[in-house]
């Protein structure tokens, strides 16, 4: 009686333990873990019923008896598949390296801005000054204008963050009265100076890896070109390093 008491109340500690290890190992989504809930939740209560006696040791081994002779029987078959399987999986997964990438990284001195290509949403860390380590969108509009008055010595970072505020809050400048940059630039101030463009920096920007071929390189630019382009809400500074990156990429095939 004792023993059945323990199997009762360990079942369902080893079942969530179990679970959750797979889970963790496995990094499964959200809809993964809610199969693998349901399959160790029947398996718990077939465990259970087992101890209880209410069901036969048989009902388990007769399943996995019926699995074993399938698979000893297309063993064979099986094994001459493997290859194919194994070339499938690695397309599959080469695919995935190039298109799965989704989100790109363009980084200042300042702040390291993301960019997701399926929705144009854009956030960022902040990597230097008083906010140092925040993302900006735990930011209030007041502190992302005091980021912005802190980062004026370095131009490409005031791009960047004026992006993001245009696009998070619309009415900042008139609320602030600050003028964009490109208008101050009219002046007599020095124009923001354009960062040397490398390959690193040109994948990142494009959110693609080493082995990108063409085509992936001029899909990840049109996806961004259509979040981000200046007439969508984008701003001219990030269009000219998503053109300049991919002009760099394609330059770099060509060689």
């Amino acid at each position: 009686m004792i023993i059945r008491l323990l199997a009762l109340v360990g079942l369902p500690v080893l079942a969530y333990y179990l679970a959750r290890s797979l889970s963790r190992r496995f990094s499964l989504t959200p809809r993964q873990n809610q199969i693998l809930f349901f399959i160790m939740a029947a398996l718990l209560v077939i465990a259970v019923l087992v101890v209880l006696g209410r069901l036969p040791v048989h009902f388990i081994f007769a399943p996995l008896g019926a699995a074993g002779a399938f698979l000893l029987r297309f063993l064979p078959t099986l094994l001459r598949l493997a290859p194919f399987w194994a070339m499938l999986r690695g397309r599959v997964a080469s695919a995935g390296r190039r298109s799965g990438n989704s989100a790109s990284t363009i980084r200042t001195a300042y702040i390291a801005m993301e960019l997701v290509h399926s929705t144009g949403n854009m956030d960022g860390e902040v990597v230097r000054g008083k906010q140092q380590g925040k993302q900006l969108s735990s930011l209030s509009e007041v502190e992302l204008v005091d980021l912005l008055q802190e980062c004026q010595d370095d131009p490409d970072s005031v791009q960047v963050l004026e992006a993001y505020l245009d696009r998070m809050h619309e009415d900042w400048r008139s609320e602030t009265g600050q003028q964009s940059s490109a208008e101050a630039g009219a002046g007599n101030q020095e124009q923001p100076s354009e960062s040397l463009m490398n390959k690193a920096l040109a994948l990142e920007i494009l959110g693609l890896d080493e082995r990108a071929d063409r085509k992936a390189i001029v899909k990840a630019h049109r996806q961004l070109m259509q979040k981000l382009h200046p007439d969508r809400g984008g701003t001219d500074y990030l269009a000219q390093k998503i053109n300049s990156a991919k002009d760099f990429l394609l330059a770099q095939l060509e060689r």
